[in-house]
């Protein structure tokens, strides 16, 4: 049976005030909304104002978009490898696979990428300045240049930074390198 829009959205917040830790009195401070009011929330009983939802979303720290986005986007716990996207450049042979693809109401991406020996790729400055990223080696080497700043990394390597200018990635003739990369949305 397809869940109600209230019974999704009260299992949003019963998840979210969870993950937070708080009690439903902890959360009627932070929010100004009482604690009988979130109970029936969180029971699917009532649906919510339009200010209700929005003191919910300052409380939780996110906008009042990305928390009706949380009860929308319906994603597969399970992506087969064969349902993975890929995408591959024909001049460098760069290749990507979405291990764990986006997802709105997701809070991050893992991507594996292959660069053959000899490449060099580079990003400008990234739509999003200051997004974080998580790069695990897996096999081969690279140079990672980000924000004019140097890292020669090898097999079990991490770098771990938030990209404010260009990024270059680089193997030299010898070795290609495989790694992935978790950035959040």
């Amino acid at each position: 049976m397809k869940a109600t829009l209230n019974s999704r959205l009260a299992e949003c917040l019963s998840a979210l005030r969870a993950q937070k830790g708080w009690t439903l009195d902890q959360l009627a401070g932070l929010s100004g909304v009482s604690r009988a009011a979130l109970s029936r929330l969180e029971n699917a009983e009532v649906s919510p104002s339009a200010d209700v939802l929005y003191r919910l979303s300052e409380a939780h720290g996110m906008s009042l978009s990305r928390l009706v986005a949380l009860t929308e986007d319906r994603y597969p716990a399970l992506v087969s490898r064969d349902e993975q996207p890929t995408w591959k450049d024909e001049d460098t042979g760069f290749a990507r696979r979405e291990v764990s693809p986006a997802a709105a109401s997701l809070g991050a991406e893992i991507i594996e990428c292959k660069m053959p020996a000899g490449t060099e790729i580079g990003y400008g400055v990234p739509d999003t300045v200051g997004q974080e990223h998580h790069l695990v080696m897996i096999s081969g080497y690279m140079r990672v240049e980000i924000d004019l700043r140097g890292y020669d990394l090898g097999p079990g390597d991490a770098l771990r930074y938030r990209q404010f200018g260009e990024a270059r990635f680089m193997t030299d003739n010898g070795q290609g390198a495989r790694y992935m990369l978790c950035m959040p949305r």
